[in-house]
């Protein structure tokens, strides 16, 4: 399941990427983050390995993240593992303006297994898209405030 998302934020392109590429503000933007932990490789650069731990309800959801690409501030792209499905990410940072940046993303979400996982990706794909768009959202509403 592949997709696009993107967002325009009212911020130099320096600013935005040197937000979103910190780990400690993950918890302003991504509703349900508990905790990141380095795991293996040259932290932040590609083939680093780290975990991520998000609250939804009940729930509690481990992601693991593989840096694939780390060529600030034009891209950052990701591949996020959980035991029932696989989705990469690739982040692109346009200068719009001096003071004004485009952040695209392109999504592709694998389902490897669960039933559940697979009916809501048959049914309501939109509910993937909708979560990304929320959090890039998100971010723009948080760095645009932080400034």
């Amino acid at each position: 399941m592949k997709f696009t998302c993107q967002v325009e934020i009212d911020l130099p392109r320096k600013r935005v990427v040197e937000l979103f590429d910190n780990v400690n503000n993950l918890k302003y933007w991504q509703e349900g983050f508990v905790s990141f932990e380095h795991l293996s490789g040259e932290e932040g650069q590609p083939g680093a390995k780290s975990k991520l731990i998000y609250k939804q309800g009940k729930r509690s959801i481990e992601l693991i993240e593989t840096i694939t690409t780390r060529n600030l501030p034009d891209e950052f792209h990701g591949m996020y593992d959980h035991e029932n499905m696989r989705n990469s990410m690739k982040n692109y940072f346009t200068e719009l303006t001096p003071k004004k940046t485009g952040w695209d993303a392109e999504l592709d979400y694998t389902i490897k297994k669960g039933l559940m996982l697979r009916v809501m990706a048959a049914v309501a794909p939109g509910m993937f898209r909708k979560q990304s768009q929320k959090w890039m959202d998100n971010f723009k509403k948080w760095a645009e405030e932080k400034g």
